[in-house]
């Protein structure tokens, strides 16, 4: 049961499934920990929580294989020092379960291609790896007629939200949490679980919705000056930054030249800065920043030395835990052990049921 904010009722008895992953590329940062990290720390007490690193999802950029296992240990650690409790929560790699390959493969008999090539992060992936600059339609007849040139569209990058719709379903989820750039992908998985359901006749995937505490889906915004902090986007803070490099990232963040008269609007640049010291700072220090870009009286440079100095309040200690934690292999092997036996055994029975649903059985 949930309320209208897609919020978990506490009336119910049985602890609703949380499933929710990260992708093994580089170190996670500011954005990954407000947008996703700090609602699993919630979550984890209450809820019977499954969270893992999606280095198969990692794969559609084709990332350098020694690079690949490294970021997985980095993420790992990373989980784990910012306080996800393998106590508490299922803590997994994505490929240690099997399972998830063989339903991805299965589901998809029941996807369209059109209906993939029109989520709006395909057609954004794809212009990048086409080298592309329009924001029409037209990208499927560039991705089709593309066979002259070197660069190219893989199969798993169209079929991505597949893959996420079976990290959700394989485990029958009740929520998902998601930023925004996700919410398309999470509305597929409702739609393939309504598909499955409908073409076999059975009642058998439920529809599972955003986690996201009675509030909008959380954008973290990037350095930049525009969209939200990524890792490609090269506009980052990451949890592992030290202090130096941190202060640095925050001083050369995008402004403008200034307020021009009272109670102007911010630029998007300084909206950004805004927006993340709301996440770290104190009400009275948001406050103070506010008042003085509305009275014309602001210093930049003074807004982004407070703002890196709330910022480190809240990395330097995650960063000691992570270089703790990422110092011990034997630790991050017994997690993800312990992880990927918990997972398969939820895997496995759904993989049986799909198998006996869709007439795959043994002679």
């Amino acid at each position: 049961m949930t309320d209208q904010n897609n919020t978990p009722s506490q009336a119910d008895d049985k602890k609703k499934i949380v499933v929710s992953g990260i992708r093994s590329t580089g170190n996670l940062h500011l954005g990954n920990y407000y947008g996703a990290l700090s609602k699993f720390l919630r979550m984890q007490d209450d809820y019977d929580c499954r969270f893992f690193i999606a280095d198969l999802h990692a794969l559609t950029t084709n990332p350098d294989p020694k690079q690949l296992h490294e970021s997985v240990k980095n993420i790992l650690a990373e989980y784990l020092a910012a306080g996800l409790d393998p106590e508490k929560s299922t803590l997994y790699v994505q490929s240690d379960v099997p399972e998830i390959p063989e339903m991805y493969l299965l589901l998809n008999m029941h996807v369209g291609i059109g209906e993939l090539m029109r989520t709006a992060s395909f057609k954004d992936k794809a212009r990048k790896a086409l080298g592309l600059t329009g924001e029409g339609d037209e990208i499927e007849k560039e991705i089709i007629g593309n066979e002259k040139s070197q660069a190219r569209v893989n199969a798993g990058l169209l079929t991505y939200p597949t893959l996420m719709a079976v990290d959700i379903l394989i485990h029958h989820a009740d929520f998902v949490p998601v930023g925004k750039d996700q919410e398309q992908h999470l509305e597929l998985t409702r739609r393939f679980a309504r598909r499955f359901n409908s073409f076999y006749g059975v009642d058998y995937f439920g529809e599972p919705v955003n986690f996201n505490f009675g509030g909008e889906a959380l954008k973290v915004p990037g350095l930049d000056g525009s969209g939200k902090m990524g890792k490609s986007e090269g506009n980052c803070i990451y949890l592992i930054d030290d202090e130096k490099t941190l202060r640095k990232k925050v001083m050369r963040a995008v402004t403008d030249e200034g307020p021009k008269e009272p109670n102007q609007k911010p630029s998007q640049p300084v909206e950004n800065l805004f927006t993340l010291m709301e996440l770290v700072s104190e009400p009275e220090v948001v406050k103070h920043y506010r008042d003085a870009y509305a009275d014309m009286s602001i210093r930049y440079g003074d807004m982004k030395k407070q703002l890196a100095e709330d910022i480190l309040k809240v990395t330097l200690p995650i960063r000691e835990r992570i270089l703790d934690i990422r110092s011990n292999d034997e630790y991050l092997s017994k997690v993800v052990r312990q992880g990927a036996e918990r997972a398969r055994a939820f895997a496995a029975d759904t993989l049986k049921d799909v198998r006996e649903i869709m007439g795959i059985r043994k002679i």
